[in-house]
């Protein structure tokens, strides 16, 4: 998805979407669900972290990777229960409401005055989510401010993208690339790299710390290739 002439659609950007909507929706739903072998098992069997289906040249996503396919191998060769275990308590110390969180995965809690939850970002990127028709199953009641929804609704935008392509509709697509542009520079792009930073500082497993270096890596070549600045999350 380099940034091309604006003359006409062009169909090559439906791999960079297609990467998209499968990086950001995995990343999505990681981060937003509390570890369990339901949905951890069948990522971890069809070997999801052996190649990222997008940025996946960029540094910080292999890197992350090769974290991830660690953290995969001892899975598979060890106590699965066990490492379960360990995840589940990772989880809960880095993101749980009830304890002191090192990792908030509120956008909230990084921008807004008192640093607190349900602030205005939470009925802005609400707004963000109806206005493109994303319908939102939340598993829990989270604000709509959650790392893991601004994930999936980037998915959802990417695949907003691709269904302008295969309709050859030019106008949907400039729209689409606008407000996505939009939506990173005033929310994503504002916290998130801050929140990755922590969490390789606060991470003590592979999985999340590999989950943060693949998500800061992704979001630097979404950046790169919507012609926006590097994101850099809160500047001091």
């Amino acid at each position: 998805m380099k940034e091309k002439d604006n003359g006409s659609i062009h169909g090559d950007w439906g791999d960079d979407f297609a990467g998209e909507v499968l990086l950001f929706g995995l990343l999505g739903k990681i981060l937003y669900t509390f570890p369990e072998k339901s949905w951890l098992d069948p990522i971890l069997d069809e070997d999801l972290f052996v190649e990222a289906p997008f940025a996946k040249d960029h540094l910080d996503v292999v890197e992350g990777l090769s974290l991830l396919m660690d953290f995969s191998h001892k899975y598979a060769s060890g106590n699965k229960d066990a490492i379960l275990e360990d995840l589940k308590s990772e989880y809960t110390r880095l993101f749980d409401h009830t304890e002191r969180i090192p990792v908030a995965p509120w956008e909230s809690v990084y921008l807004s005055k008192d640093h607190l939850l349900f602030q205005e970002q939470v009925l802005e990127v609400r707004n963000w989510y109806r206005t493109f028709g994303l319908e939102l199953v939340k598993i829990h009641q989270e604000p709509d401010d959650h790392i893991g929804l601004e994930l999936a609704f980037l998915a959802h935008m990417a695949n907003l993208a691709l269904q302008a392509i295969e309709n050859g509709n030019q106008d949907e697509l400039d729209r689409i690339l606008d407000a996505k542009r939009r939506f990173l520079t005033e929310h994503v792009f504002r916290w998130v790299p801050t929140w990755c930073d922590l969490m390789l500082e606060y991470g003590k497993t592979d999985f999340y710390k590999g989950v943060a270096l693949v998500l800061r890596g992704a979001l630097e070549e979404l950046a790169e290739r919507l012609g926006l600045d590097r994101p850099v999350g809160l500047v001091e």
